[in-house]
């Protein structure tokens, strides 16, 4: 294995570009040794920020790129005409091989355009999709998909629920993890038509441990590890937790702040409701990787903080050292013998 795991950061993509993302990119280099981050983007402003800041200088290298893809450009268009933009630089440097990981906060769309046109699909995988953690009372799960494919079919998501058990294996140690079908209730004739004809294709797949349906209520319980729906369905539930995760924070604090009893008993529990709230925060996750491209395709939230770029960042490196695309071509293979 080379010295580091490279990873191309788009730094000109996002709302708090370059500022946060040059930040969690020296974040991410001072937490660990193995990596090397190639920051895309215009040099001037790039190096502005790095000059900030105290790092090994060996671990960071800034690509030049003259143009931006701003949020509501038409991802197509965007990716053929505007060729030496950050996001695309850093996209082929993974098609060169130059990088193994790419992360952005930029564009979704033109993410996932290029994550398919430039670095390409693995031989066999149909649709890739995106997949994020989300906390769970026991840990995470793994929730798959949450944003690319709206329009799946019934093979898609098997093959969602197969490299969504090889990630949560190999990057996050789930032994076995169960795999579960969104679905309005528990019952295997409930649901609509997709969920419907996938239910028995999953329950018949011999390396996937498939424990049935899952209804929304029981995913924060953490009943299953793999969640898997079309990425309408897991776009919605995606939001709706980062939705009531920011409201009942919010509340919380407002709570402890109503009376002198109340301030006086915040600070006492302050320091294990500061940890245990830590817990449902999506940027401790870093981004939602593209499973089932020839390279590792990360998208943060466009409105990512160091935290979250750090974490993406690193993320890469269990992912390129365990080797996923690799297991999933192996996972995918398998099902077309």
């Amino acid at each position: 294995m080379a010295e580091f795991v490279n990873v191309a950061v788009d730094g000109m993509g996002g709302d708090n570009a370059p500022l946060e993302i040059v930040k969690g990119a020296v974040e991410a280099v001072n937490e660990s040794s193995h990596v090397k981050v190639f920051i895309t983007g215009q040099p001037d402003q790039i190096n502005s920020e790095l000059a900030k800041y105290t790092y090994n200088k060996e671990q960071v290298e800034v690509v030049p790129a003259s143009e931006v893809i701003d949020m509501a450009e038409p991802p197509v268009m965007a990716i053929r005409t505007k060729k030496d933009s950050s996001l695309v630089k850093a996209l082929n440097l993974v098609k060169a091989g130059t990088c193994d990981a790419y992360v952005s906060a930029g564009s979704t769309g033109a993410t996932l355009v290029g994550g398919q046109v430039i670095v390409g699909r693995i031989k066999g995988v149909e649709r890739p999709p995106l997949a994020p953690l989300i906390p769970t009372a026991d840990g995470c799960a793994l929730l798959i998909d949450c944003g690319a494919n709206v329009d799946a079919r019934p093979s898609h998501l098997v093959q969602f629920a197969k490299m969504g058990s090889v990630y949560m294996e190999s990057v996050m140690g789930v032994k076995s993890p169960r795999v579960a079908i969104v679905n309005i209730g528990a019952e295997e004739e409930k649901g609509n038509a997709l969920v419907k004809e996938t239910f028995p294709l999953l329950k018949n797949c011999p390396d996937i441990h498939f424990i049935g349906s899952i209804e929304a209520r029981d995913i924060p319980e953490g009943k299953a590890d793999v969640i898997v729906c079309e990425a309408f369905v897991g776009n919605v539930i995606l939001k709706m937790y980062e939705g009531v995760g920011g409201v009942l924070i919010k509340k919380v604090k407002e709570g402890m702040m109503t009376s002198l009893r109340s301030k006086i008993g915040a600070l006492l529990v302050k320091p294990a409701l500061k940890q245990t709230l830590k817990a449902f925060d999506l940027e401790q996750y870093g981004g939602a990787p593209m499973l089932g491209l020839k390279g590792l395709v990360v998208k943060t939230h466009g409105s990512s903080r160091s935290v979250e770029i750090k974490n993406s960042i690193l993320q890469c490196i269990t992912f390129t050292e365990q080797n996923i695309n690799q297991k999933i071509k192996e996972k995918i293979t398998m099902e077309e013998n």
